[in-house]
């Protein structure tokens, strides 16, 4: 198996048998939330889909997974979401076959899609390589297997001497603890578990990994081997170990 990153989804080509694109937490409908709160985007569902369909043609897989959180409003499809979706998904379905785990804020999203293209939401494994959205504990068959992640939304936040910054999206690779997660011990001694958190495909979502791995909110991000963890931009340019970004991480909010 081999990854290839993709930094201008960002999206993630996992290359085996069979070539899976995934992404994660594209949200959908993001600007109807956005104006309630005050601040006025005008809807970018049309350029988030022109850059999927590029990093499609660009890569030429055969199957696109999404890794939940297709759409934004919970516990509601908001009327920015039924009037935009299901374009997007037509669309997105005339250039590859697609298969979607369900995220949390994916409430109603079955109504959008075939039955045969919704993964279970605790995951699946495709071509020998876990996908989850990463809410839920993973199912026992992801056990020793590499688990690709979406919900984390990471950004990695990067300051030189003179306090210039680096904000971008990024990988936060990690060993998983077996224990942890309540994966079946493997009496053969076989690979570890671990997982790949990929960043949201929606540019206006980000969380920083340091916070994620200071205070992990998932199943996924508590049983994570923090000081093992090592961090990726999207484009696959290698950072360093994580805990080598201690100190970089973002002010505190007043």
């Amino acid at each position: 198996m081999m990854l290839e990153f993709i930094g201008d989804g960002p999206a993630l080509l996992v290359c085996g048998a069979q070539r899976i694109l995934a992404v994660a937490d594209l949200h959908l409908g993001i600007e109807s939330d956005l104006d309630r709160h005050g601040l006025h985007f005008r809807s970018r569902t049309n350029d988030r889909r022109e850059r999927l369909e590029a990093c499609i043609r660009s890569t030429s897989p055969d199957t696109l997974v999404i890794l939940g959180d297709l759409k934004h409003g919970v516990p509601f499809t908001t009327r920015q979401e039924h009037r935009e979706i299901p374009e997007f998904i037509e669309r997105i379905r005339s250039l590859v076959p697609v298969r979607l785990v369900p995220g949390n804020h994916d409430v109603g999203i079955e109504h959008f899609f075939e039955q045969d293209e919704l993964l279970p939401k605790e995951g699946a494994v495709i071509d020998g390589t876990g996908y989850v959205h990463g809410h839920m504990y993973p199912d026992p068959s992801l056990a020793g297997r590499l688990i690709i992640a979406g919900h984390h939304h990471p950004v990695v936040s990067i300051r030189d001497e003179v306090g210039c910054a680096l904000r971008s999206p990024a990988y936060l690779f990690s060993p998983l603890d077996r224990e942890c997660l309540g994966f079946p011990a493997d009496p053969g001694g076989g690979s570890a578990s671990r997982v790949i958190f990929i960043p949201a495909f929606n540019e206006l979502t980000g969380y920083d990994i340091q916070r994620t791995l200071r205070e992990p909110f998932s199943p996924l991000s508590r049983c994570a081997r923090r000081e093992e963890a090592e961090v990726l931009l999207a484009d696959g340019t290698f950072i360093g170990p994580a805990s080598a970004l201690e100190g970089d991480e973002p002010d505190p909010e007043p």
